[in-house]
């Protein structure tokens, strides 16, 4: 990839990085699934990230994390934003276990629109179609700070 030596690079290495990391629930489970992502994000309060995309089949529902790491520099240089998301992410990997995590592609136009309806949704404390409700917590999304926000 060619860049020129006007900016280009410093876009490039100031841009926001986000792993996805999908859970995968089987149907039952989902809510229990939330429940448990709820209580882990309660723990790791530093971090950034949002349920942005869901899906499902006969057996799962895939939910899909993106959790925010920093800039690309701050990533390289370990930045404390960084190691918080690191923990975070580990932590969803070995406490949500039960829920088969795996790392993943960036969710479908589709599963992000699934996401924002199901958050949506989760907000007005809707209990239809087996949504959560109020009482059942989902984690809300941490918006990055303005700092950390790289216009498209």
């Amino acid at each position: 990839m060619q860049r020129s030596a006007t900016g280009s690079a410093t876009a490039v290495d100031n841009e926001t990085v986000v792993v996805h990391v999908q859970l995968r629930p089987r149907r039952g489970a989902t809510r229990k699934c939330l429940a448990a992502l709820a209580a882990l994000a309660a723990e790791h309060d530093a971090v950034s990230f949002a349920v942005s995309g869901v899906s499902k089949d006969d057996r799962v529902v895939r939910l899909t994390v993106g959790v925010e790491l920093g800039p690309r520099t701050a990533i390289a240089k370990f930045s404390p934003q960084a190691q918080a998301a690191y923990a975070f992410v580990s932590a969803m990997f070995t406490s949500l276990y039960d829920h088969m995590p795996v790392y993943t592609a960036e969710p479908s136009a589709e599963e992000r629109a699934a996401a924002a309806a199901l958050l949506e949704s989760a907000a007005r404390g809707a209990a239809a179609s087996g949504i959560p409700t109020a009482e059942e917590p989902v984690p809300a999304p941490r918006p990055a700070l303005a700092v950390e926000r790289i216009p498209a």
